[in-house]
């Protein structure tokens, strides 16, 4: 190299220079390619050593004890919006005519031990009157269901067999982070033991069909016969199990849900030696804490539960919990979001006492709770209407009195009824007719005078908090006068 450069000129030497290092740079890449491409994960070996103890799940429901008509309407079925749903082949539809035929529907599970213990999901085998379960080497066996929890969707079934059965390994959920490699084996569509891979894209997820379970989300391609199935992690053990999925078409668009193992097996382990599930009960209803809510209350950042309501005789009241309380920590844990709180309060044992950090007219205080059984779910539903007209005061609404009826049938000491809603701070900030007003600006509400006088006191600088009770519920707004 040195002889070239020395019979070449200037403008050549640095002519083969520059491409000395274009050279060298094409070298690298070709080096650097392939040691990248190493570094994705090879999921053969963990398929192959899990796939034996992953099971498809078929049940047969027979007409007599199917549901043979949907309770909705056409056109209420066609306003419903298109939610979470659960994903496994079901039913034709309740609409087309002819005689019933038995349902039949598909889904999958684990063996989490080798006395045949499985686990699957509630809804894969909800009012089922036969269920088999079919395993890696085609063998089929007939399943005993065990217990059901469908607050959590989880089913436990029992297989027997004269030889011991493949198991999963089972790992901790609480240890995953976002980004983390993700797989999953199931049966989509009738496609036994197939592998999908992808990440997790959250965890501690909440979802309007159940607030007790903080659900992994991950783009793992998840489609009906899933449900039920395990999801690995690349130490071969099982974090979740596939339940749910996001769409607006009915298949997968890249966001599913599993729930994660430990609550799994908490569950799991319940209804194997009790036939039952317990879990923690506070006895009171909660909401977000949103920016002008954080600014009511003295809040530097919206973080933490807003107490809404305490339920009479709950292990709230009793330990002396207050609406309009904050839960900013739980057991020394923070609570960033109102959904933080009832995961950590559902996995806490019945009779076990908790500490709770709470913020209450401008100070921190810590509050012990006997936690108790949490009781059956009771529907609550809200309505709200357009804006009536114009209404007098400064807030754009009218109040009367509380009846006393309605005082004894809310179980209240008193309050206003909103009669009149006009365009104004009211119905910006959510209130309608019908709502009874307890609390305005952190100021207790009984009587029209308490009102009118908590009215002309208000800021007009800041947000205030206003305390509703709608249809039996109370929840706090946000009003800007």
């Amino acid at each position: 190299m040195t002889r070239l450069f020395q019979h070449t000129s200037p403008a050549q030497q640095r002519q083969l220079a520059a491409w000395s290092v274009l050279l060298a740079s094409l070298l690298s890449l070709l080096l650097v390619r392939p040691a990248w491409a190493q570094s994705l994960p090879d999921f053969t070996g963990l398929v192959e050593e899990n796939s034996a103890a992953v099971v498809n799940i078929s049940t047969v429901t027979e007409p007599d004890s199917a549901t043979r008509q949907s309770p909705f309407t056409e056109r209420e079925l066609e306003q419903m919006p298109d939610f979470f749903r659960h994903f496994f082949g079901g039913p034709q539809s309740p609409f087309g005519g002819g005689q019933a035929q038995p349902r039949r529907s598909m889904g999958s599970g684990f063996i989490v031990s080798e006395d045949g213990y499985v686990l699957t999901n509630n809804h894969v085998i909800e009012g089922a009157d036969e269920v088999m379960v079919r395993l890696n080497d085609r063998r089929e066996l007939q399943a005993k269901v065990v217990g059901t929890d469908p607050r959590s969707d989880m089913a436990v079934l029992k297989i027997d067999d004269d030889e011991p059965l493949p198991v999963v390994r089972i790992g901790r959920s609480s240890t995953l982070k976002p980004g983390q490699w993700v797989f999953a084996i199931g049966s989509p569509f009738g496609f036994d033991y197939t592998v999908t891979s992808g990440i997790v894209s959250a965890t501690g997820r909440s979802l309007p069909s159940e607030n007790y379970v903080p659900f992994i989300q991950t783009d793992v391609a998840i489609n009906p016969g899933n449900s039920g199935g395990p999801l690995f992690n690349l130490d071969g053990e099982v974090v979740g199990i596939n339940s749910q999925i996001y769409t607006r078409s009915g298949g997968f668009m890249g966001v599913s849900f599993a729930i994660p193992i430990d609550d799994a097996m908490n569950v799991f382990r319940q209804l194997r030696d009790e036939g039952s599930v317990a879990r923690g009960w506070l006895g009171v209803l909660i909401q977000e804490v949103n920016r002008d809510l954080a600014e009511s209350f003295g809040l530097s950042r919206p973080r933490g539960a807003l107490v809404a309501e305490v339920m009479p005789d709950s292990p709230a009241a009793k330990a002396g919990l207050q609406a309009g309380d904050i839960v900013l920590a739980y057991e020394g844990e923070d609570i960033e979001r109102s959904a933080d709180l009832p995961p950590k309060v559902g996995r806490t044992p019945v009779g076990d006492e908790a500490e709770l950090t709470v913020l209450r007219e401008g100070r921190e205080r810590t509050i012990g709770v006997e936690i108790g059984r949490l009781p059956e779910e009771e529907s609550a539903s809200a309505t709200q209407g357009g804006p009536s007209g114009s209404a007098g005061g400064p807030l754009g609404m009218q109040v009367e009195p509380l009846p006393d009826q309605l005082a004894n049938r809310l179980d209240i000491a008193g309050g206003v009824v909103v009669t009149e809603v006009g365009r104004g701070p009211a119905f910006q900030a959510g209130i309608r007719r019908n709502d009874v007003i307890t609390e305005l600006n952190r100021h207790a509400i009984t009587t029209v005078d308490d009102f009118r006088e908590a009215v002309s006191n208000l800021p007009s600088d800041r947000a205030v908090s206003v305390r509703i009770i709608r249809e039996g519920r109370a929840s706090y707004l946000v009003m800007k006068p």
